[in-house]
């Protein structure tokens, strides 16, 4: 656990991220059948949450002790399981490998719960969705007495700028008008608050090499 130069000094003497490796040795030494880990990131700094989410996957692919991970942060999910399963108020709503989570989730609270996905109602009177094409995740609606209609999930990533397109009525596919109501800096991205015509507010995320149209400043 690269802790024996700190060998002689108390759990109390040494770093969050250090206490953290402790405890993990105290528990990898009895070499147990199943690991259980309640939320064990949850007091370290941003520095050392990214830290340790790595050596807890090291361990276990050096280990290979079953590890029942429980966590409220997506990114820990993402980067230390093997198969996530996602859970509701006590009932799970979908079990699947973190590639299939994220591209293909199966209601819309994993959708919102991995990625923050838009969720575009898709009208139960219409027999396609034209203007939403069919590579965005559909989003299976649970109903009783079947499955219901099919929604559409987009993430912020998958938005991109445009110039407004003069005389288009709206009509275009998968193309919207808007207004940036906010915009936040987040070193190599960009965090845009857009508002639809009809209220609807989107997120967009953009790289910083990306720069936007100068009608939509």
């Amino acid at each position: 656990m690269k802790l024996a130069p700190l060998a002689e000094r108390y759990p109390g003497e040494v770093s969050g991220g250090q206490q953290q490796r402790a405890a993990l040795a105290r528990a990898l030494v009895v070499a147990p059948e199943i690991l259980l880990m309640d939320e064990p990131l949850s007091n370290l700094d941003a520095n050392l949450r990214e830290e340790m989410r790595f050596e807890i996957r090291r361990l276990h692919d050096e280990h290979r002790t079953t590890t029942i991970y429980v966590t409220h942060d997506q990114i820990e999910a993402m980067t230390t399981a093997d198969l996530i399963v996602v859970m509701n108020e006590g009932r799970i709503e979908q079990v699947a490998s973190p590639e299939e989570i994220y591209e293909r989730p199966d209601s819309e609270f994993v959708a919102r719960f991995i990625g923050g996905h838009h969720i575009f109602a898709r009208p139960q009177d219409r027999g396609d969705d034209r203007r939403l094409r069919r590579n965005h995740a559909a989003l299976r609606r649970r109903r009783a007495g079947g499955v219901g209609r099919s929604d559409r999930s987009i993430r912020p990533h998958q938005l991109a700028w445009h110039p407004p397109a003069p005389n288009s009525n709206g009509a275009e596919v998968n193309r919207a008008e808007g207004r940036v109501v906010r915009q936040v800096f987040l070193g190599a991205q960009r965090d845009y608050l857009v508002e639809l015509s009809g209220g609807q507010q989107l997120r967009v995320l953009t790289p910083i090499a990306v720069n936007l149209p100068v009608a939509m400043r």
